[in-house]
């Protein structure tokens, strides 16, 4: 029995040391190699957030801000280790037997972006797969132009846009007036004055063509990214130098001088800019002392301390006046058979002042080439002031017969003083995954508007005041209001490409949405779009593309503006039950491209149909938006534009548009045609040299564009139905190039400053059309209504002088 036990016993112990053996083994096994080390890239700077994995095993982790990293994996005969990070090759080292601790520095190196698939954009012969169209800037220094700014005027000639002022840069996009234009500067939206009531009064824009970079452009089915627009969208980037560049330049309608240097650290740009169309004014039907002065300063400064961070600092001062004493003016009208002539004696003036300020600042984190994050601030406040004091005798009489139509005076006084400031704060997101660019962002915008107007205008025809009563005295019109008012708005947007390769072809897909919310009207809106590209396998000719989505039109300060005439007096409050305006964009293109004798071109076309409600009626007055303050109609726009591009000289790009549209509102049940029906455009940008020589340069800007619907001043929107006649101008400019040293091969005495040195020509108005730009009513005792013409300016000669250093 003894024996039992003690065998028993010495069974168990041996037992014990098995499993001892057995665990001791296990733990051997299992032993843990430590991995650790930093990883930078080729500039030295570290990469945080880079993944680190063993292969095979549960075993990851991430670098930290200072792109060190520690990882924990079992060790093996062999451990192979992954380093990933969007943006950068992937590297990997092979660990054959390794100890406890192991360090390892990699460097990631930039990954190849010619070997990716990008996104497809117009660039020469590239390919647009989305709505946003990339347009090259022509020398804008060499280009004939009325407003000096360039780059508006470059996309007023573009399909399915329009303008009808050449003393204005605003423009309109199929159907939609000048307010539903969006504007992006470096990713920042920009405003521009809001009391301007005629393209003279105008000074020079923000964008400055000296220092653009690229210009994205879009007429429709636009992506969440951009803002709550119903039109279209402009987006300007400038450019970073990295060499000293300078340019100046003179002509008669004013000088502009601009300075860029800069490292791969450290950039800046500077530029001033002043702007007269004293010239340009002179040759309308009102004589008088015209003394518009418009100066601009802008500057652009960046600063990239590292492949991780930059800071960006742009500013604007905009000082613009507008002083006119008239003298008289006479207007010839009609047909030949009802020719008439109206004649006016002024006495009075007008003083008018715009002036606006905009800063914006931008710091950016930098992840890896593809991946960055924003922090943005904006502000931009506008100080405008409206005086005039203006009294007119007239006479209207038949041209033939010299039968008075009309004897009167009028006396139109002004007193309108506006202070905005609108501030913004914003955060944007960008990143690249395989087959996918995300975007998301945030924005919050607070708006601060002084308004005080005082206007009033009376208004006399043979003796009689206007309106006439035997018992009182009025006048025809009077407007008193002041308003104060502060908002806020908070709006998000998030949007995905995806790049997706099938049997059809290339797809690029685009959809996104954002999000809004005002707290004047407590209103939310989200607007969901979309949009597809397609390249087609079957041809490397074609691309197809198609877009729809939710565009919404939120109110500024001018649309809450509610005013109702009573008797000629206006009242006006503000309406706090103001809805945005609605548009569902459904856009169908495609482009096809071909050569021609070696040279390429694009030929594309594109329908549109936008189905519009919740709109706010308004009338256009030269460039004047003035809104009826209530969501009182709904309506439609739709149209084809088709558009030529290319070289039709050899290293110059020019284009031919033509576009067919419409557009209507319905108003207690009643279909008129909206203030921007315009039924067909044609427009024409054409380059040219000389044969056998590059000295000679030859631009010509050619639009032919249907009229617009007018009516009566302050009248029913029944009665909005006239028609314009047709807008119809020809500028034509020729350039001489005194001096060609891009090649540097002149390096003695004055010529070795230079890059180049070219004398211009201009002709405005080849053809002398008078164009049509607003009417002046005459209202006799009768009540019976003339619609005085007030034309543009005629034919005028402009030299022009400029420097590129």
């Amino acid at each position: 029995m003894a024996s039992n036990k003690q065998y028993n016993k010495i069974l168990n112990s041996v037992w014990l040391l098995l499993l001892f053996a057995m665990a001791a083994t296990n733990v051997y096994a299992q032993r843990r190699t430590r991995v650790f080390g930093v990883i930078k890239d080729d500039q030295g700077a570290p990469i945080e957030l880079a993944s680190v994995r063993a292969v095979g095993q549960n075993a990851l982790t991430f670098t930290n801000l200072k792109g060190e990293y520690n990882l924990w994996c079992a060790s093996e005969d062999s451990v192979r280790i992954v380093y990933s990070m969007i943006g950068y090759e992937t590297r990997k080292r092979l660990l054959r037997s390794p100890g406890d601790s192991v360090r390892l520095d990699i460097m990631l190196p930039p990954f190849d972006s010619n070997n990716t698939l990008g996104t497809a954009v117009v660039t020469g012969q590239g390919r647009q797969t989305t709505t946003t169209q990339r347009i090259t800037q022509p020398d804008t220094k060499l280009t004939p132009s009325t407003t000096g700014n360039g780059v508006e005027e470059i996309i007023a000639t573009q399909a399915g846009v329009s303008t009808h002022n050449e003393l204005s840069s605003q423009y309109n996009v199929r159907g939609g007036s000048f307010d539903e234009n969006c504007v992006y500067l470096n990713g920042i939206e920009v405003y521009r004055p809001m009391l301007v009531r005629s393209g003279q009064q105008e000074g020079l824009s923000i964008i400055n063509s000296d220092m653009v970079e690229s210009i994205g452009f879009s007429s429709g089915g636009f992506e969440a990214r951009y803002g709550d627009k119903m039109s279209s969208v402009l987006d300007i980037t400038y450019k970073h130098p990295e060499n000293f560049e300078a340019t100046a330049q003179a002509s008669m309608l004013g000088a502009g001088a601009y300075v860029g240097w800069g490292n791969k650290k450290v950039s800046l740009m500077s530029s001033v800019r002043y702007k007269t169309t004293r010239y340009l004014l002179g040759s309308t039907d009102t004589n008088g002392e015209y003394r518009p002065n418009f100066l601009d300063y802008q500057a652009f400064f960046s600063w990239r301390p590292n492949r991780r961070w930059s800071f960006d600092v742009l500013g604007n001062i905009s000082d613009n006046h507008y002083n006119f004493v008239p003298h008289n003016r006479e207007t010839k009208f009609g047909t030949i058979s009802e020719a008439k002539t109206f004649l006016v004696y002024f006495d009075g003036q007008e003083k008018d002042f715009f002036k606006t300020m905009f800063g914006a600042a931008t710091l950016t984190r930098h992840f890896n080439p593809d991946t960055y994050l924003a922090l943005q601030f904006s502000t931009y406040a506008t100080q405008e002031h409206e005086t005039y004091d203006i009294q007119g005798q007239y006479w209207l009489n038949e041209a033939t017969t010299a039968e008075q139509l009309g004897v009167g005076t009028y006396l139109e006084h002004a007193r309108n003083r506006l202070r905005a400031r609108v501030m913004n704060t914003g955060l944007r997101f960008r990143t690249k995954l395989t087959g996918h660019t995300l975007q998301a962002g945030f924005n919050w915008t607070r708006e601060t508007i002084h308004d005080n107007s005082r206007e009033w205008e009376m208004r006399d025809s043979m003796g009689y005041s206007l309106p006439y009563n035997p018992t009182a005295l009025n006048l025809i019109y009077s407007l008193r209001s002041k308003s104060d008012i502060t908002t806020s708005r908070i709006s998000l947007f998030a949007q995905d490409t995806w790049r997706i390769r099938a049997k059809m072809g290339l797809f690029n897909l685009t959809y996104g949405v954002r999000l809004s919310h005002w707290d004047w009207n407590k209103e939310t809106i989200v607007s969901p779009r979309v949009s597809m590209g397609l390249l087609p396998s079957f041809s490397d000719h074609w691309t197809f593309r198609f877009a729809t989505g939710f565009y919404y039109q939120a109110p500024f300060y001018k649309e809450l503006k509610d005013t109702t005439l009573t008797n000629g007096i206006a009242t006006v409050h503000l309406n706090r039950d103001i809805k945005s305006q609605r548009s569902i964009h459904f856009v169908l293109g495609a482009d096809y491209l071909f050569k021609v004798a070696g040279r390429p071109f694009k030929f594309t076309a594109e329908a549109y149909y936008k189905a519009l409600s919740h709109l706010i009626p308004y009338t256009v007055d030269n460039v004047r938006v003035v809104y009826y303050g209530r969501n009182e109609s709904s309506g439609y726009a739709a149209g084809v534009d088709f558009k030529l591009y290319g070289e039709f000289v050899p290293g110059t790009d020019s284009w031919l548009t033509f576009s067919l549209m419409r557009t209507k509102e319905k108003i207690d049940g009643l279909s008129i045609p909206r203030p921007t029906d315009q039924r067909y455009n044609v427009s024409l940008f054409f380059t040219d040299y000389f044969p056998g020589t590059t000295r000679w340069r030859f631009t010509l800007k050619a639009a032919f564009a249907d009229g617009l619907p007018f009516g009566p001043p302050r009248s029913d929107k029944s009665k909005q139905t006239l028609r314009a006649p047709a807008y119809k101008r020809v500028d034509i400019g020729m350039s001489y190039r005194l001096l060609n040293n891009s090649d540097r091969h002149i390096q003695r005495g004055m010529g070795r400053l230079f890059k180049n040195i070219w004398l211009g020509l201009d002709c405005f108005n080849l053809l002398g059309i008078d164009n049509v730009n607003s009417y002046y009513w005459v209202t006799d005792i009768t009540n019976t209504q003339y619609a005085v013409p007030n034309y543009l300016t005629g034919r005028q000669i402009n030299a022009r002088l400029s420097f590129d250093f």
